[in-house]
């Protein structure tokens, strides 16, 4: 058994709270989540994740960020935290391509007797699944088509073999200004291995309050014209099993049933 390394002395005041927001709006903010941001002293996070929370930073010391500043700010919050109480905010689940993950490998590297909690939250892909309706119910496959950190080649690979499981693919940074293309190259591999008549479900803005829609579509559709899709989108594509959730001919969402039919007659 590993033993944990007795604190230094200049490092056991403080506390490091890696909060994850959620979606969006302050009611899918968990209990949790929300008593650290209270306790804490320092708030510290992108501008847009603050904005979205900012009846609860009354009274605390508020540090905005930007895009591209993941490394300064998460440097910035373990040193903070050596002396006070800190929350590093991180939109969805920031355990998923989020902060909690730098702000550790930072911990480890400067301040390895530092108290550190990562809180949970609601993710962007369950979020939007809920909208759709029952999407990811089975096993599914989380990806991001942003090359920023991982290589294209990297990402192609794991499509590819993503495709070939047959299970649903919630699709994280669909497209942005610099890698437009990135979502068709996607789509592309996809059709290799799945029917053009995959479902598909396009959620904008999850609970973002009014810019909130979705679309349902198919696979091949999509492939023809991808431009209903922009950076404040979530793409789940449909696995071999995946149906449309319809009302007569009204289609309301996405199922990917769980398996009970192979078990029980309802």
């Amino acid at each position: 058994m590993e033993m944990s390394p007795s604190r230094s002395q200049d490092e056991v005041a403080g506390t490091l709270y890696v909060v994850s927001t959620g979606p969006g709006d302050l009611e899918n903010l968990t209990p949790l989540a929300q008593r650290a941001i209270r306790e804490s002293d320092v708030v510290i996070g992108n501008r847009m994740y603050l904005d979205q929370m900012e009846p609860l930073l009354e009274g605390k010391i508020v540090i905005h960020s930007s895009m591209g500043k993941e490394v300064e700010r998460a440097r910035e919050a373990v040193r903070l935290a050596k002396a006070s109480k800190v929350a590093m905010v991180s939109g969805g689940d920031a355990g998923v391509y989020g902060m909690a993950s730098i702000v550790l490998e930072l911990v480890q590297h400067e301040a390895p007797s530092l108290d550190v909690k990562v809180i949970p939250g609601v993710t962007a892909a369950t979020a939007a699944a809920s909208i759709l309706g029952s999407p990811l119910s089975s096993d599914f496959l989380v990806i991001s088509l942003s090359d920023l950190l991982t290589p294209w080649e990297v990402i192609e690979k794991r499509l590819d073999l993503g495709f070939q499981m047959g299970i649903p693919m919630a699709v994280y940074n669909p497209r942005s200004h610099t890698r437009p293309g990135n979502l068709k190259k996607a789509l592309e591999i996809g059709l290799r291995h799945a029917k053009p008549n995959t479902p598909v479900g396009i959620v904008r803005n999850a609970y973002r309050g009014e810019g909130e829609s979705f679309l349902v579509t198919d696979l091949g559709t999509l492939f023809a014209d991808d431009n209903v899709v922009d950076m404040h989108s979530m793409v789940i594509i449909g696995g071999e099993s995946t149906q449309l959730f319809k009302e007569g001919e009204n289609v309301r969402g996405i199922i990917t049933p769980r398996g009970y039919h192979r078990k029980y007659v309802y």
